[in-house]
């Protein structure tokens, strides 16, 4: 298992050295595409998502950007209008878990242990538990890290950044990757804008400099602010999976 990025065993470096030489070239060989083996993963995942026609969304970010208290927000406002399900990644402990299913919605703990990330085969067992059928909107929260999870796919149909004001407005340039592969960015924490120091029209701009077609919402799971644009983003997602599982069947 890479320590790193915990990638497993299909990803194996070796080094050759000359005896003797100092700083001498080192090989490294691939012997296995990880990510064409979790691309075919993805891929069959979405197929079962389109089928169903659940909403499936790969919520994304650092440690402490506010994703599980986004997360409960919408829960408990959406409980009445959606049929919802977490799957709730962390390398270790339930806690968040714990506070998902404090709001009464089903959730499936993954733990990653040294991996940063989860993956499409871990997302594909999760799901096994719950009835895709009646549900229309399936919630992944990724493994807090903004560099391994931007590059497996796990079938989703968007992934979502979060960003928090408390982080610094350059994390878009920082880690480019994470935000060329999002659809949606939710810089979160807006209450928090009068005592901080945070730039958010350069945030926007850096965002948009790294993916021109990013949409920016403004929310603050604290008090609610900015919360009914995520909540009408997610009902025209809703209705749009309705359709295509109707249409499946």
């Amino acid at each position: 298992m890479c320590t790193d990025c915990g990638c497993g065993p299909e990803v194996h470096h070796h080094h050759d050295h000359a005896p003797g030489a100092q700083g001498a070239a080192r090989t490294i060989t691939v012997e296995t595409d990880v990510l064409a083996k979790n691309n075919r993963l993805a891929a069959g995942n979405r197929a079962l998502f389109a089928q169903t026609g659940v909403f499936v969304l790969n919520l994304v970010s650092s440690p402490g950007s506010g994703k599980t208290s986004i997360l409960e927000r919408t829960l408990r406002d959406l409980r009445d209008r959606f049929r919802c399900a977490v799957v709730e990644g962390d390398q270790q402990t339930d806690n968040d878990a714990v506070r998902i299913a404090a709001t009464g919605v089903p959730v499936k703990q993954v733990n990653t242990g040294a991996g940063c990330h989860l993956d499409a085969h871990m997302v594909k067992h999760a799901v096994e538990g719950f009835d895709l059928r009646h549900l229309d909107l399936l919630l992944i929260e990724n493994v807090g890290n903004l560099v391994c999870p931007a590059s497996f796919d796990l079938g989703e149909a968007h992934k979502v950044v979060v960003l928090s004001v408390t982080e610094g407005e350059d994390k878009p340039l920082k880690y480019p990757a994470m935000f060329h592969h999002a659809d949606l960015m939710l810089l979160n924490k807006i209450d928090l804008l009068p005592y901080v120091d945070f730039d958010v029209e350069a945030c926007k701009a850096f965002a948009r400099q790294v993916n021109p077609e990013i949409r920016i919402l403004e929310v603050s799971s604290k008090n609610g602010e900015g919360m009914d644009g995520w909540y009408a983003w997610l009902q025209q997602g809703v209705g749009t999976s309705r359709c295509s599982g109707s249409v499946s069947e």
